[in-house]
């Protein structure tokens, strides 16, 4: 998912709590100085520009330093460049992935530089949405075959004179240009650049009551404060997807996975055995992910108070 700003952050509570802003750029050619450092007790994780993937770091982070003693260090990469980061060494993990099978296969499959480290235990899914105060005026709009007949509800001065579908960052995984040219639909895929600025052009129309389409993903927060409906693209079937230019079908549902530079996870010791088990549900990241995002805690805090209140769930990846 995502366009942002080249960042190097010390281990330290501060760490991720420079990680709220909009921005972008490739961080391969930037080592951190503790990634892969032999027989220093020092762990370098990705950390995606999305709040969901932010609140994984957080709590890891904070039980590596707390827990089990050892210092972190956060570099935020894109989601193709951090592939090549970890397979590098310029990183040790990354907690979530959405699905990137051709960089799984060179690095995973063929030159064996990347491990798989196990799912994260939440389940991805990347659709396209509609507030649901929308579907009440018209319920027949969740038909993708319909769309066309509602495109002028989502004209904006960005859009050209056809209907806007909102995007979040280029770098996102997204079919959506492909989808639209091949499904012939009569609108323009207009990006906000980030996951906050689609946020708060959500939030705006939302609390205006006006319509808007827009590529989205669960697990996501703002569901909670924004109820939105997805819109029934054509059925997702295994290999539908294998062909962008021919692509017309819906995303699929994706396991979400981790992943560790191969070297790391044979001699991480105490951090590579935790990071492979960290596992936790869709509730536990939305409830880390409101509070970054809408109660306004650093991401360290946010950690300290879901690792205070949930005990029985991180002292099973300590074991």
């Amino acid at each position: 998912m995502r366009f942002r700003t080249t960042l190097t952050v010390a281990a330290g509570a501060s760490a991720l709590a420079l990680l709220t802003g909009c921005g972008a750029a490739d961080m391969t050619k930037q080592a951190s100085p503790f990634a892969n450092a032999q027989g220093s007790k020092t762990v370098t994780l990705s950390v995606q520009s999305w709040v969901g993937a932010q609140s994984n770091v957080a709590v890891a982070q904070y039980l590596l330093e707390h827990k089990i003693g050892y210092r972190v260090d956060t570099v935020q990469v894109d989601e193709v460049p951090a592939w090549d980061a970890l397979s590098q060494g310029r990183v040790d993990a990354i907690l979530e992935d959405w699905g990137h099978p051709d960089q799984e296969k060179r690095y995973v499959t063929d030159k064996k530089t990347i491990a798989h480290g196990g799912d994260l235990g939440v389940t991805g899914h990347i659709g396209w949405f509609v507030p649901t105060y929308l579907v009440k005026q018209h319920p027949d709009i969740t038909d993708w075959k319909n769309l066309n007949k509602y495109a002028s509800l989502f004209r904006t001065p960005e859009s050209g004179g056809k209907g806007q579908l909102m995007d979040g960052s280029p770098s996102y995984v997204t079919n959506d240009k492909a989808l639209v040219q091949n499904l012939k639909l009569d609108y323009q895929v207009v990006f906000a650049g980030s996951e906050a600025a689609q946020i708060t052009q959500m939030k705006q129309f939302a609390k205006e009551k006006k319509p808007f389409l827009t590529y989205w993903y669960s697990p996501q927060w703002l569901f909670k404060k924004v109820p939105m409906t997805e819109v029934k693209l054509p059925p997702y079937k295994e290999g539908c997807d294998a062909d962008l230019a021919k692509i017309t079908c819906a995303y699929p549902h994706t396991p979400l996975q981790k992943y560790l530079n191969a070297g790391f996870a044979k001699s991480g010791g105490k951090a590579a055995a935790f990071l492979k088990k960290f596992k936790w549900t869709t509730e536990d990241q939305n409830e880390v992910s409101l509070m970054i995002a809408q109660q306004k805690l650093s991401p360290q805090e946010a950690a300290k108070k879901w690792v205070d209140s949930h005990p029985s769930v991180w002292k099973q990846w300590l074991s």
